[in-house]
């Protein structure tokens, strides 16, 4: 897919989407796709072995930049569910470990059986040479950071167009003193005689991350793996994979009746709009109204849906149950699980007065399933579980579409685009399906909820005025647990503590704190402490993820 647009609009939460109908629009009766890019006769995939590296994600995105569909499995997972795929070659991440440690842990035989392309990168690199008959140990000198790259004389598709030294990114303490029978040396470090190798059959081996942006012209060397060595062409586009998605909703849909969460963020409504240009009047679109909302999100989203996008939409305010659900409930985990149980109920009955509902579809993302990943055998360790993921009673009755589920929030983003989407809501700030719940600390009272509303609105008011929106990934307030005394006039008070969060992102794996301005700080302080009645006391967040979570439940 393509890089993320770097344009600049105004945006405001007030969306206005009549330029949509314009671009999108169907003839009545017909179904037409919004490109004129053929779907793909087969999509070409490449499998990333996941064997926990920080950086395994950073390849799955790398990837995706060179326009190629990739998947990033367990380095256990069963053969049957990589074979499916049909891969066109290989990559093996980086890793924690030792190929030398007793249990340490392999890529599968198959992988090498197959004699497709395979790219090992740092401890995947080791790999190769452990299981393919070169040796490898402990190296005397670590080498951690920037290194100096040479090649061999010898030309190797993997640096074509490249020059003969490369800056790179190394972080290994083990190194390969031998190469495995049929594999020839193609670059060196000072520190490292064997920092990449390869062989005939286009298996290659890098002992530093061409995924990170330390390595300047990493993102080259993984696009001539993916072009030059695995063949692949590039058909992963925001065009193609509409017409792939429409064609697979029709198919799995066919005469059924469809059901689509509606949130007013780009994920659920980029959903609501694939789906409609498969099945039409197939799909009914419900918006519930949690009570967990910001201020008049609830009436300025059902305006949109209803009056620009032209669905069938349903609203149900449900704010009462949800909050009697919530009620006493202080665990983040439990807080997120009631809330996705409490929205598949509503589903559930507002499709029995719909009749004949057979599915639901959701806006579910790449990343989302990540950070739901259960912790196993595999390398995913649970963060958070996601409403839409492990919110999902076991029984429920209707089958799922997510049509978004193997894309990250900018692809996302492009696709909207290719659907003729206006900025202004394609580009809108994430908001967490399980709204202001995961936004205050312990239990969620009304109370509470107003109290968040007001200083949320100061704080997006201030950075929309100080043009910073689409700079920012997210930008919110949070209400803590924590009480402070303060003094106003000559009373004292003793008001809640309002933090303050802001980051910048690409995808929300990882994310950075945003170095706001002092005086916009100081402007949506002031503002807080004297708008909102329950609140005396202002702080910044200024953790980073990792460690921390962007949301702070």
């Amino acid at each position: 897919m393509t890089e993320q647009t770097s344009r600049r609009v105004s945006t405001s939460d007030d969306i206005e989407v009549s330029t949509y109908l314009e671009i999108a629009k169907e003839k009545k009766g017909e179904r037409s796709s919004p490109t004129q890019e053929p779907a793909p006769a087969e999509r070409e995939a490449v499998v990333i072995l996941d064997f926990g590296s920080q950086y395994s994600m950073l390849i799955a995105r790398r990837v995706r930049e060179c326009h190629v569909y990739c998947e990033m499995v367990p380095f256990d997972a069963p053969w049957e569910r990589i074979a499916a795929l049909k891969p066109k070659g290989f990559i093996l991440s980086g890793g924690p470990a030792s190929v030398y440690d007793e249990g340490a842990p392999l890529a599968p035989h198959e992988v090498f059986e197959s004699h497709l392309p395979v790219l090992g990168i740092c401890y995947g690199m080791q790999l190769l040479a452990h299981q393919l008959g070169g040796r490898v140990a402990k190296g005397v000198k670590r080498e951690y950071g920037h290194a100096i790259l040479h090649q061999n004389m010898s030309s190797s598709p993997l640096f074509a167009d490249l020059p003969p030294t490369l800056p790179v990114w190394m972080s290994h303490g083990d190194h390969i003193v031998e190469a495995p029978p049929g594999f020839e040396v193609i670059a060196y470090t000072d520190n490292s005689p064997i920092a990449a190798m390869g062989n005939r059959e286009g298996m290659i081996g890098l002992q530093f991350h061409p995924e990170v942006a330390h390595t300047p012209q990493g993102k080259t060397i993984l696009k001539n793996f993916l072009y030059n060595v695995c063949g692949c062409k590039g058909a992963w586009t925001p065009g193609n994979f509409v017409s792939e998605s429409i064609e697979k909703i029709r198919a799995k849909v066919c005469n059924g009746r469809v059901i689509c969460a509606l949130s007013g963020g780009v994920d659920s409504a980029v959903v609501a709009s694939i789906i409609h240009q498969a099945v039409g009047d197939q799909l009914t679109c419900i918006f519930v109204n949690n009570g967990l909302l910001r201020r008049e999100e609830a009436e300025r989203t059902l305006s949109v849906f209803q009056r620009n996008l032209k669905m069938n939409v349903v609203y149900k305010d449900a704010s009462e149950r949800f909050l009697e659900r919530l009620k006493g409930v202080i665990d983040p985990e439990l807080k997120r699980k009631r809330i996705g149980e409490e929205f598949i109920k509503v589903f559930e009955e507002e499709a029995a007065k719909i009749g004949q509902v057979q599915f639901l579809a959701q806006g579910t993302l790449y990343p989302d399933i990540i950070e739901s990943a259960s912790s196993g055998r595999g390398a995913a360790a649970t963060i958070k579980t996601h409403h839409n993921v492990g919110g999902l009673p076991k029984n429920m009755k209707l089958a799922l579409i997510e049509p978004l589920r193997d894309l990250f929030k900018d692809e996302v983003r492009e696709v909207g685009l290719a659907l003729g989407m206006p900025e202004e809501m394609v580009f809108r700030q994430p908001f967490p399906g399980p709204g202001l719940a995961i936004r205050i600390m312990g239990e969620v009272t009304r109370e509470k909820l107003d109290t968040l509303r007001a200083a949320d609105w100061i704080v997006m008011n201030e950075i929309k005025k100080a043009k910073l929106y689409r700079d920012l990934w997210q930008s919110f307030a949070v209400l803590t647990s924590t009480r402070s005394v303060g003094v106003m006039g000559d009373d004292r008070t003793y008001g809640y503590v309002v933090a303050i969060r802001a980051v910048t992102s690409e995808d929300a794996m990882t994310a950075d704190w945003a170095r706001l301005p002092y005086d916009l700080l100081a402007r949506i302080s002031n503002r807080i402490v004297n708008e909102v009645p329950a609140a005396n006391r202002v702080v910044y967040d200024i953790s980073s993820k990792p460690p921390s979570t962007i949301e702070w439940e």
